[in-house]
């Protein structure tokens, strides 16, 4: 055990104790690893190298204050070792390590990054914790506040474990709550997350991906978005799991970026490159954010260190179970590939969404620009022709138990199928509204089965079909008892593309 005050820090909030902690640290490491105390009081500092087989443990009263003095994170580059070496100036975050192994950030303390002082984006800004190509890192039951920018951000680290972590990041630019970049084998359960921008966010600034992470039972608030993949996908992501996690938009700040009431729920994102691969989301209740659910396959094409522009990623394999959602906004939610490149395989099961409503006809017959390389948000094609899904380019779609819903009567259709092949929907519970659109479109659909649609209310068309590539489109085990007029079918549609069984 190394108490930073007999290395002499001070307590006090105001005297730098750059150096007197660096010296704990070292000692700690020095000595084939050991614990760095933190104890009651206020220590401030600039950036810290934290090295491997140490642990910094914050006592329950302790706070690490980020300086607000940008020279105060520069410091001699170092080798392997932590061994100062000859060079520039090497800018470094609050707690910063790269290449290190069994290192943990544990105890009832706090880490104030006074980000109010790095709004500035054309000089560096401070991240609370940063490490980089690290095995072994736990981080737990700390407070994380106030960053210059990414509270967070672990790349290309593997066996990571994140727990008990509260995180509340509301001060600067770009505040997210929590960035996992190009990781392994990473854990993270029991977290409250709070932040201006994306709250909990998977990225691949490399061509590796995030490969075995699972997130549970944490409770989530951004202005952004909450639960997200992407945008930065070299590498992708592939076998994820989250589970049991609570949504809602921030009730205690003001948004920076984004919007007031939040942008996205569960956002899905490939635009880079990169796979989507094998991604289970279930058990997530979602209240008062713009979109509850996006999906995303788009070009944006960054580079990330390649010589060459990457191809268009994939995306397939992906379950959402158990969701539910209420008080989300009137644009409704989308899950769009590209032309020839489609979203591929993606299972939505007992989902249950409750929408502003409010759309009008006029919005079903917009025409939706492809943005192929634009930023992925779900608020990028504005109101949708569809107030529950609107999907495009997408093969091999099924929605089992679907419940949509809507505050204020929407005369859009529900959903919407746009170069749609292989589609299911069995089990749809849909609003429909006096005079409204016909509660299903599809437009350029090959295969399709509406199973168990059954409305307890009257509805005046349930189908409308368009295009000369419609076919194979089945009605089955549904009572049309409700419904005025079944199918309303565009002349270019071959003749018998519909069958009721």
């Amino acid at each position: 055990m190394h108490n930073i005050l007999e290395y002499g820090a001070k307590p006090d909030g105001k005297t730098l104790c750059t150096a007197a902690i660096q010296k704990a640290i070292d000692a700690a490491a020095d000595n084939d690893g050991g614990t760095v105390r933190f104890p009651p009081g206020t220590f401030l500092s600039g950036a810290l190298r934290m090295r491997s087989q140490v642990t910094l443990s914050l006592d329950e009263g302790a706070t690490l204050l980020g300086s607000r003095n940008h020279a105060d994170y520069y410091g001699p580059p170092t080798d392997a070792e932590g061994r100062e070496v000859e060079g520039d100036p090497v800018f470094r975050n609050l707690i910063h390590g790269e290449d290190l192994h069994d290192i943990a950030i544990r105890g009832k303390g706090a880490i104030d990054g006074s980000g109010d002082a790095f709004r500035d984006k054309t000089k560096k800004r401070t991240k609370n914790i940063y490490f980089e190509n690290c095995r072994g890192v736990l981080v737990e039951d700390v407070r994380l506040q106030d960053a210059g920018c990414w509270m967070q951000h672990y790349r290309l680290c593997e066996d990571l474990t994140i727990r008990n972590v509260d995180v509340f990041n509301h001060v600067a630019f770009n505040n997210d709550g929590m960035n996992i970049d190009s990781c392994r084998n990473v854990t993270i359960t029991g977290c409250r997350v709070d932040s201006d921008d994306d709250a909990i966010v998977l990225k691949s600034l490399s061509e590796q991906p995030c490969q075995n992470v699972t997130i549970s039972d944490c409770t989530i608030s951004s202005h952004c978005n909450a639960l997200k993949m992407g945008t930065e996908s070299g590498g992708g992501f592939v076998d994820i799991t989250i589970r049991n996690c609570t949504v809602f938009s921030p009730k205690h700040s003001k948004s920076i970026y984004g919007r007031q009431r939040g942008l996205a729920g569960i956002a899905l994102e490939i635009v880079d490159g990169g796979r989507l691969e094998n991604v289970t989301v279930s058990e997530v209740d979602i209240e008062g954010v713009s979109v509850p659910i996006f999906l995303r396959l788009g070009n944006r094409a960054r580079l990330y260190g390649r010589d060459e522009k990457p191809g268009v990623g994939t995306f397939r394999n992906v379950l959402l179970r158990n969701i539910t959602a209420r008080g989300t906004s009137s644009i409704g939610c989308s899950i769009t590939g590209l032309p020839g490149h489609p979203i591929e395989q993606v299972t939505l099961e007992n989902v249950r969404l409750g929408f502003e409503g409010g759309g009008t006809k006029t919005d079903t017959e917009r025409q939706i620009e492809e943005k192929e390389a634009s930023y992925p948000e779900s608020t990028m094609f504005g109101t949708l022709p569809a107030y529950g899904f609107y999907c495009r380019h997408v093969k091999g779609l099924r929605f089992v138990n679907l419940q949509l819903g809507t505050d204020q009567p929407d005369l859009r259709h529900a959903m919407m199928f746009d170069d749609a092949e292989d589609v299911e929907i069995d089990g749809l519970d849909a609003q429909f509204s006096p005079g409204a659109a016909a509660m299903i479109r599809m437009v350029q659909a090959r295969g399709a089965v509406i199973r168990g649609c059954s409305p307890t209310s009257p509805v005046d068309t349930l189908l409308r079909l368009q295009g000369e590539a419609t076919r194979e489109i089945r009605l089955q085990r549904s009572d049309v008892d409700q419904i005025r007029n079944v199918a309303d079918i565009s002349p270019e549609v071959p003749e018998g593309a519909l069958s009721q069984e």
